[in-house]
């Protein structure tokens, strides 16, 4: 292996170290926030093209890295129908992350993304940051286009 990082021993699940790999990757993003309690990391980063903000909340199940994302807009009881249509286009055609209509009976249905990664993956910090990069510029392009092209 050619790079510095595959000669500095094994590379440790991504359970063992995930805050770690998610906190040094907000570091050099562009999350113009970051925060973080016991369970989870949360970043947030501006949309220009809608004026809104994406906030990415890092977070673990039993098996799971889980990046829940969504950019706060609260969706009126008639938009369900256009938001479950958005989410329904968006996963036949990107699937990445995978767009639902989240807390549809509560008092702030949203629409939001996930993407997972399960905690027995292996990477260096450097292929972390270029799936959390991924993973945050496909949740710019999700939300981009449920307003542009949804009014959403």
């Amino acid at each position: 292996m050619a790079h510095a990082e595959a000669t500095s021993g094994p590379v440790p699940e991504v359970g063992t170290h995930w805050r770690q790999l998610v906190e040094n990757w907000a570091g050099h993003s562009r999350a113009r926030a970051a925060t973080s309690d016991a369970t989870s990391v949360t970043l947030e980063f501006a949309v220009p093209e809608t004026g809104r903000v994406v906030t990415i909340r890092f977070m673990t199940t039993r098996e799971l890295l889980v990046a829940f994302m969504t950019d706060g807009h609260v969706l009126r009881e008639d938009q369900l129908a256009l938001a479950a249509a958005a989410a329904n286009a968006w996963n036949t055609e990107q699937l990445i992350p995978m767009l639902s209509v989240w807390d549809v009976r509560g008092p702030h249905p949203c629409l939001a993304g996930v993407c997972v990664l399960p905690l027995t993956s292996r990477m260096t910090p450097r292929d972390f940051d270029r799936l959390a990069s991924d993973w945050a510029e496909r949740a710019r392009q999700m939300f981009t286009r449920c307003q542009e092209v949804f009014g959403l």
